[in-house]
C-alpha cells in the first residue's frame, strides 16, 4: 500500500536539495598520474567558489576605477584628456596676446620713426587691429618726396666733411680720439676690416658663442631695438661727440635711455639680421658724425 506521508516527505527533500547543495563540501585533489601520489588537496563548496569569484570581480572593478580616476593611464582611453591641458592652453593664449601686443608696439615705434622722417604726425596709441603678416618678397621700395628732401639736406651738411677731404683737421681729430680711454667691446678675430670706400663703416669680430659685448665708454643708450637687416642693434652716445654701435646681437641686455659704464655688458654676440653670415659682432665707432677705424684706437 502506498504511503502518502512518505511521498510528501520525499517531495520536500527534493525541493530543499538545491539549497543544501551550496554547502556540500567537495575536495579538489592533485595527484601524480603515474604513482597516484597525492600532491595537493583542499576542500571547497559551491558557496565558497561563488563568494571568491564575486570578491575577485569587485576588487578588479574597484582597481580599474582607481586607475582611471587617479593615474595618467586614463589619457589613453578614448574620450579622456590631460586635466592640465586647459591650464596650458590658457597660459599659451596669454603669451600669444603678450607677443601680439609687443609686436603692435614695435610696429607703432617704427611707424613713428617713419612719420618723423616724412614729417607726419606721431601716433600715440597702437592700433587695436591685429598685426597683418608682411610678405617681404612683394615689397617694392619707392622714394618719396619727403625722403628725397631729407637726403639732400643731410648730404649738403656732410659733403664738406673734413674726414673725407683729409686735411689738417682730420689729423687733430685723430689725436683727440687717440687720447680717449676706450674699452675693448669684444675679444676675438677680425674677419672684415673697416673700409670706407666699400661702405663698411666698422669691423666684424668673431668670438665664442654667448660672449658678452661690453660698452667701450661711459654713455647713454640712444637706440636698442631690432632691425630687419642688422638684427638686434644697440647704440651708445658718449661724451665728446662719440657714438658706438653694436650690430647682429642675439640678446640686448640694456634698454633705450639706460646709462652704462665702460666695460658694462650690453648685449650677447649673435647672428641676427638678414645681412649676417654667422655669429659675430659688427662694431662701429663714430666721431662728430664721421665713422673712424676702431682698430686704430683699441686692440681686439
Amino acid at each position: 500500500m502506498y504511503n502518502f506521508q512518505d511521498f510528501s516527505m520525499s517531495n520536500s527533500q527534493k525541493k530543499k536539495k538545491w539549497y543544501y547543495r551550496l554547502r556540500d563540501k567537495y575536495r579538489l585533489v592533485i595527484m601524480n598520474e603515474d604513482t597516484y601520489e597525492e600532491k595537493f588537496s583542499f576542500s571547497l563548496s559551491r558557496i565558497n567558489v561563488f563568494v571568491a569569484l564575486s570578491t575577485t570581480v569587485i576588487v578588479l572593478i574597484v582597481l580599474t576605477i582607481f586607475i582611471i580616476a587617479f593615474t595618467p593611464l586614463r589619457e589613453y582611453i578614448p574620450g579622456y584628456m590631460d586635466p592640465t591641458l586647459p591650464a596650458k592652453v590658457y597660459s599659451l593664449n596669454l603669451k600669444a596676446d603678450s607677443l601680439e601686443n609687443d609686436l603692435r608696439l614695435k610696429n607703432m615705434y617704427l611707424q613713428n620713426i617713419r612719420n618723423i622722417i616724412e614729417g607726419r604726425e606721431i601716433v600715440e596709441k597702437p592700433s587695436p587691429e591685429t598685426v597683418e603678416e608682411v610678405n617681404y618678397d612683394t615689397i617694392t621700395l619707392k622714394i618719396s618726396r619727403e625722403d628725397s628732401i631729407l637726403r639732400a639736406e643731410f648730404e649738403s651738411q656732410t659733403k664738406y666733411n673734413l674726414y673725407l677731404n683729409g686735411n689738417n683737421e682730420l689729423y687733430r681729430n685723430n689725436i683727440e680720439i687717440a687720447r680717449q680711454p676706450f674699452f675693448t667691446p669684444l675679444k676675438g678675430i677680425i674677419t672684415n676690416q673697416f673700409n670706407l670706400a666699400n661702405g663698411h663703416y666698422g669691423v666684424d669680430i668673431v668670438a665664442k658663442s654667448n660672449e658678452a659685448i661690453k660698452a667701450v665708454m661711459d654713455g647713454t643708450i640712444i637706440f636698442a631695438d631690432w632691425t630687419l637687416k642688422t638684427g638686434y642693434v644697440i647704440g651708445i652716445q658718449h661724451l665728446g661727440n662719440f657714438i658706438s654701435i653694436y650690430k647682429h646681437n642675439a640678446i640686448l641686455l640694456k634698454k633705450q635711455g639706460n646709462f652704462v659704464k665702460a666695460g658694462d655688458p650690453i648685449a650677447i654676440i649673435g647672428d641676427s639680421g638678414e645681412l649676417s653670415t654667422g655669429p659675430h659682432l659688427h662694431f662701429e665707432l663714430w666721431y662728430n658724425g664721421t665713422p673712424v677705424n676702431p682698430e686704430e684706437y683699441m686692440s681686439f
